[in-house]
């Protein structure tokens, strides 16, 4: 599997576009403001459809540019992305305008307009298996950080996306709506470092690290 990294928006969100060697079907892991804008032309130029967008969480710097890509992808002969995510933020993706005034707080230059909403085609609950690229996937339900956020973990590539679960020498903040430090620890602790330690890491923002890191250095939730 190649895994492509893209830095977006204004909280520098990382969005990973991830293809397989003989496949035109790809996917993206979480798609922040303006990835439809930078990576469409770059999917169309390479001959690849977009089969799924997988959501880490319903916070807006990692789904706000799925709507935009739905609206991209209605054109005739056009298959739209299914949108992955689990049901506990539903009012993330569904009802934007009720977290909106904390992002306008934090950058005065978004409007109303910046927070469209979308529909969710497969909610995913923990443990979940799905096939996508070939191989076979499996949803795990990390909240702490947001409600429903999930980690996507390949058995099949050893690797994981976490979303802003556990970061490189980090976790996810708590602070936020919905946020809770000994949820977050106990799913960090159950859901990822039970994990293989081979199992490389590739979070919501920053560098890629791997499970035995993490267990080994992590300052805020140990082993």
């Amino acid at each position: 599997m190649k895994i492509e990294r893209t830095e977006i928006g204004p909280f520098g969100t990382n969005c990973y576009l991830l293809t397989e060697d003989g496949r035109t079907d790809c996917v993206l892991v979480d798609a922040p403001p303006g990835a439809g804008t930078l990576l469409l032309p770059i999917l169309k130029k390479r001959g690849l459809s977009l089969a799924a967008i997988l959501l880490t969480h319903g916070h807006w710097d990692h789904n706000g540019g799925v709507a935009g890509i739905l609206a991209a992808t209605q054109e005739p002969q056009t298959t739209p992305p299914e949108i992955c995510a689990h049901p506990a933020d539903r009012d993330c993706h569904e009802h934007p305008e009720k977290f909106m005034a904390w992002y306008q707080a934090a950058i005065p230059d978004l409007g109303d307009d910046d927070f469209p909403a979308f529909k969710v085609s497969r909610w995913l609950s923990d443990g979940e298996t799905f096939p996508l690229l070939g191989k076979t996937w499996t949803a795990l339900h990390v909240p702490g950080h947001c409600p429903g956020s999930l980690a996507y973990y390949c058995a099949d590539e050893q690797k994981a996306w976490t979303g802003d679960a556990v970061f490189a020498g980090s976790i996810g903040r708590t602070d936020l709506p919905g946020g809770n430090f000994p949820t977050l620890e106990k799913a960090i602790r159950d859901k990822i470092y039970t994990l293989p330690d081979s199992v490389k890491l590739f979070p919501g923002h920053g560098p890629a690290t791997s499970v035995a890191e993490e267990k080994s250095s992590n300052p805020f939730v140990r082993p």
